[in-house]
């Protein structure tokens, strides 16, 4: 599961938004500096990444695992749990990047600046299943949404290779059915715009529906992945355009709020670990655990740069709460 809404402000602030539905929170706010070295997991060909970065993950001496983040360019990425059928490679390459699917964004955020610069690479990177892999990973299946300062938002999809991207001015991804299907699907609640019809939206076009609701359908409350794009979609286009970062992040909050999935230990092991929304311009990692009613901030700031050590930020899961008397 999870859920993934974009915003882009009036002063253009670009603004990407996510919750991380799990069993268990395994991902604390981290910084990974330039020329950070690592194997990969499935051949342990070693890399260097030429970016620095801020985000949410983990890292240890075997894994490195980045599920959000931004980079020095302001790039933005996340991953997502992909349930149409991810296609995965077998065989060895060393023409190409093979990489786990978890380790994608790690690899694309310590090496592109933008969008198109990681687009402009993509054929030289494969995903591989754990068929002929040095170490073991299961075969989760993934696909991720990037957004960078330019407004171009998309999704890349491991359903086919290269790696297909999609191009998605509405700023709304969930787990499945297949993207195609879930922009279908929203026709029911809003009224596209025709330049969303026809493909043609602007950067930086803040809605792309008409705001008229006669006739259509109220959006589900439930919270299958179906119905959270539905919810995520219908009320991001309903809602005010932000001014700026710090009404963006109030925006993108209550947004998160409508598909927060609520722990259900009686029913289902998965629920919102955490919520998390980075800034591209200010290279900003805003991070809230689901036991905690506080917000981390952890921002990529001009120092840190000359920085040589990865870091970990723990941030304890419950919250204490202090009476005042």
């Amino acid at each position: 599961m999870c859920t993934s809404i974009y915003q882009v402000t009036l002063d253009h602030t670009h603004l990407l938004a996510r919750t991380m539905d799990w069993p268990v929170l395994a991902v604390s706010p981290l910084f990974i500096p330039r020329h950070f070295r690592w194997a990969t997991a499935f051949d342990h060909r070693v890399y260097e990444n030429k970016y620095a970065l801020v985000g949410g993950g983990s890292l240890d001496a075997r894994r490195v695992d980045v599920s959000d983040g931004v980079n020095e360019w302001g790039l933005m990425a996340q991953k997502l749990t992909f349930d149409n059928g991810a296609h995965y490679q077998d065989e060895r390459n060393r023409n190409k990047v093979q990489l786990a699917a978890y380790e994608f964004i790690f690899w694309v955020l310590g090496n592109f600046r933008s969008v198109q610069d990681l687009v402009d690479h993509l054929d030289e990177v494969e995903l591989m299943s754990e068929k002929n892999s040095d170490t073991k990973y299961g075969n989760p299946e993934l696909h991720f949404a990037l957004a960078d300062r330019t407004g171009r938002i998309v999704v890349i999809e491991p359903s086919q290779t290269p790696l297909r991207v999609i191009e998605n001015p509405l700023g709304v991804v969930t787990n499945s059915p297949d993207f195609d299907r879930q922009l279908a699907q929203m026709e029911r609640y809003v009224d596209f715009t025709p330049a969303f019809t026809a493909g043609k939206v602007p950067l930086n076009t803040p809605r792309v529906t008409t705001g008229r609701l006669s006739g259509k359908t109220n959006p589900p409350g439930y919270y299958s992945p179906s119905a959270r794009f539905v919810r995520a979609a219908y009320l991001k286009e309903r809602a005010d355009v932000p001014a700026d970062e710090a009404t963006g992040l109030i925006s993108e909050w209550h947004l998160l709020d409508s598909v927060t999935v609520p722990q259900n230990s009686r029913h289902q092991p998965t629920y919102s670990v955490y919520r998390a929304v980075t800034v591209a311009e200010s290279r900003s990692y805003y991070f809230q655990s689901y036991h905690r009613g506080d917000i981390t901030k952890l921002q990529l700031t001009d120092d840190m740069m000359n920085w040589t050590k990865p870091k970990v930020y723990h941030v304890p899961d419950r919250l204490s709460v202090r009476e005042v008397k």
